[in-house]
């Protein structure tokens, strides 16, 4: 961590919203970035995103930092926030589809090319978290146990499970682009 993040970390447990305000400055556009990976709607990315800010004024004195920094915590709160809005957007579009004006016209959908999302938006919860702060976010096993509150040893057999499942999930993919 920095010596401007410490600082701004400390004015925001301090209750500075300013320092609020520097935080999502630094970390918006990963964040940003990581929400994409997870949801189909640009929007609904940006939203994820708000909440974990929002999340973070909320609970400030009880954030776990790693290594000094909020980031890891942040990138979790997203992943768990764009599980919520993806699940609450599927209840919409099933209620929407028992409408009579559902067959008109149906709801816009992005499609992932590679097929990797869709394997990893397959993945349980908590193999998915592992897997995004690991490979996609590069953070150490310690580092990634520390943010989960779980120990080492279950990092690393989740990664393992999340690894063979998105090895049979794209094996299966490529068989089938043949």
């Amino acid at each position: 961590m920095g010596d401007d993040e410490a600082a701004a970390w400390q004015r925001l447990r301090a209750g500075d919203e300013s320092a609020l305000g520097d935080l999502f400055d630094r970390y918006e556009s990963r964040l940003f970035r990581h929400a994409t990976r997870l949801l189909t709607d640009r929007e609904d990315a940006k939203d994820a995103v708000a909440i974990a800010f929002f999340e973070l004024w909320r609970k400030r004195a009880s954030v776990r930092l790693v290594d000094g920094s909020p980031l890891p915590w942040l990138l979790t709160t997203v992943a768990n926030a764009a599980r919520n809005l993806e699940r609450a957007g599927r209840r919409y579009r099933a209620l929407l589809a028992k409408t009579p004006a559902a067959s008109a016209s149906a709801a816009p959908y992005a499609h992932d090319e590679s097929g990797v999302l869709a394997a990893l938006k397959q993945l349980p919860a908590g193999e998915q978290s592992v897997v995004v702060l690991s490979v996609l976010e590069g953070y150490p096993e310690r580092d990634v146990a520390q943010t989960l509150g779980i120990p080492v040893g279950t990092v690393k057999s989740r990664l393992s499970r999340a690894k063979s499942r998105l090895r049979d999930e794209m094996t299966a993919l490529e068989a089938s682009w043949t």
